[in-house]
């Protein structure tokens, strides 16, 4: 199976539709939406260049800068125990993912790139790639997935691909697969183990309230993608079973779609902006 042609790409299209198709019969893109015009460019546009350009040309640019640097290990682990190097290749992406998002949260530059990100006003499974296109040139764990794809790891990349978009999307999608384990006592336990392993719904939507005074929203905390246990190793973590009520991030100016994806390059012209090019 894992030899099938563009399986990755297969297995993307069809995780980002079953979820779409499900906030959709649940009303979430009706009438009360809060998503405008300018969301729907910002996340179609922001997909759309991800998926076709950047992560192609970063995957291309690895094997030349390492044919150059190291051709004699090009391929050097191939046919390594399939499972082991998986996890190998997941840990090493969702662990530079933390920190990078981390420092997000932190270095004022780098938020300018990621704050896309956060001014979604409501969830859904496109919120995912809503980042500045230098986020995402610069973000080491797609630079991590095309080094190992040189080093031979092809399965393993291809696999972890697919299993982390399946939990990534989940946890930004409206569809809030999580509800059904808290809302039933007996699977509590296993509600307790899967919201420490994993990113969920509830943990990260916690991620994206407009404001910890709610109780519920850790806008500086909860930054794990596929593992939150990268929360819980290092001090970052809120767990509620609680979501937010409020998404967002606040003095909203509503920068427009351009702004929002090509600074520093193109910049706001709202002055009260951050990412403005004289802010006030």
């Amino acid at each position: 199976m894992l030899e099938i042609k563009y399986l990755d790409v297969y297995a993307v299209f069809s995780i980002l539709v079953i979820y779409g198709l499900i906030e959709t019969l649940g009303g979430l893109y009706g009438k009360n939406s809060k998503r405008s015009k300018n969301d729907w460019y910002v996340e179609l546009v922001s997909t759309f260049q991800l998926f076709i350009f950047i992560k192609p040309i970063i995957f291309l640019l690895s094997a030349l800068l390492f044919a150059k640097l190291l051709p004699e290990y090009r391929n050097n682990f191939l046919g390594s125990s399939l499972w082991a190097s998986t996890l190998f290749v997941l840990i090493g992406d969702d662990l530079l993912q933390y920190w990078y998002h981390r420092k997000a949260h932190k270095w004022p530059w780098l938020w300018k790139l990621h704050r896309p990100h956060h001014t979604a006003r409501e969830m859904g499974v496109l919120v995912s790639y809503r980042n500045a296109v230098l986020y995402y040139v610069l973000m080491p764990n797609i630079w991590w997935l095309g080094i190992a794809t040189y080093f031979g790891l092809y399965r393993e990349v291809l696999i972890a691909i697919i299993m982390k978009q399946l939990i990534v999307t989940g946890a930004h999608s409206e569809a809030r697969w999580d509800a059904f384990l808290y809302n039933h006592k007996f699977l509590h336990p296993l509600a307790w183990l899967i919201e420490r392993l994993i990113s969920t719904p509830c943990t990260h939507f916690s991620h994206h309230g407009k404001s910890p005074a709610d109780g519920v929203s850790n806008p500086n905390g909860n930054f794990s993608n596929m593992f939150f246990i990268w929360d819980v190793i290092f001090g970052t973590a809120l767990i509620t079973r609680k979501y937010p009520e409020v998404f967002g991030i606040p003095d909203d100016p509503d920068d427009s779609w351009q702004s929002h994806l090509y600074y520093p390059f193109v910049k706001s012209v709202k002055t009260r902006s951050e990412i403005a090019a004289q802010k006030v």
